[in-house]
């Protein structure tokens, strides 16, 4: 019988420019490490968090880790009790699926505890709610790449409905987060209810624009379907100099450019790792010149997903 096992969950970008709350896909790193223990006291307890500047709560039910692991275990109807060690290597409120991770990474961990119980299907659905803990919606674009890796379309959330999308064998991912921080509730509040059909259209035509791209392995279609009238020019005014930022990438020979989730992680999909370096290169620059301290990530898109790093027994 395993008594311990510790699990990882990468970062991962939504939305990807036109597809709000139904695209999503994962990159290599950063992400959340997970370790759940078998106790022999009953409940489920959070006893360690680093990374995190003493900002998340502990309280199991309050943290999306200790959720997660409290709807597992109602669902296999098990009064095991479980400790949860929480290693956060994903900043706050980046919009790179911070909150998805650390319940993906625990969900991942405890299912293997008792020796993969629930299907991954079922697992994404209680990621799905503890996203909800997290920002108020319940949406599945950064808890189903992160469950499953790659690039995933999000025809429904209730139920969940994904569709794996397939990727070109070159594409690469330039991520910059600014060192400011952006909740997911409130970058949520100031999208409007209402959008004029003809942004609608546009939309519409750009989100099967970006799915026959990834199909057609067509990186120029791609890029020029991930062009977001809706979301993002809403969202930009909340990350300084981000105009900047997207038209440096643009011009350094990134395919398209966008927020990632709800910000303040900026992305750019680009044709080869040498692009995706200059890029990074160009869009650190521009945070830098304003003294805005600022993290890159670069990968290909993840295909794996969480992933378990260690067991004992």
């Amino acid at each position: 019988m395993k008594q311990s096992v510790t699990a990882f969950a990468p970062a991962t970008v939504a939305n990807v420019g036109c597809g709000y709350d139904i695209f999503g896909f994962a990159i290599d790193e950063p992400g959340d490490i997970v370790s759940v223990s078998r106790s022999e006291t009953a409940g489920v307890r959070i006893s360690e968090i680093t990374g995190d500047g003493g900002r998340l709560p502990k309280q199991a039910e309050q943290n999306t880790a200790g959720f997660a692991v409290i709807r597992f275990l109602e669902k296999i109807q098990s009064k095991q009790g479980i400790d949860i060690k929480l290693t956060k290597q994903l900043p706050l409120g980046s919009g790179l699926g911070s909150s998805a991770a650390s319940s993906v990474a625990a969900l991942i961990a405890v299912n293997h505890l008792f020796d993969e119980p629930v299907q991954i299907s079922a697992l994404l659905t209680i990621a799905i709610e503890a996203e909800k803990l997290a920002c108020g919606a319940a949406h599945a674009d950064n808890v189903a790449p992160a469950l499953f890796g790659g690039f995933i379309l999000i025809r429904e959330n209730d139920p969940p409905d994904i569709v794996e999308l397939p990727v070109p064998e070159n594409l690469h991912c330039t991520v910059i987060h600014p060192e400011i921080e952006i909740k997911t509730l409130n970058a949520r509040k100031i999208i409007e209810p209402f959008i004029p059909l003809a942004d609608a259209v546009k939309q519409w035509a750009n989100t099967a624009g970006l799915v026959a791209g990834l199909y057609k392995n067509d990186l120029e279609l791609i890029g020029r379907s991930m062009s977001d009238h809706i979301i993002e020019p809403r969202r930009a005014r909340l990350i300084p100099h981000f105009d900047e930022v997207k038209k440096t990438a643009i011009t350094s020979g990134a395919i398209g450019c966008s927020i990632s989730g709800s910000g303040p992680s900026i992305f750019a999909l680009s044709p080869s790792l040498k692009n995706a370096q200059t890029i990074a290169v160009s869009m650190r620059n521009v945070f830098t010149r304003y003294s805005i301290e600022n993290q890159v990530y670069i990968s290909k898109i993840n295909q794996t997903g969480a992933r378990i790093l260690d067991e004992k027994a």
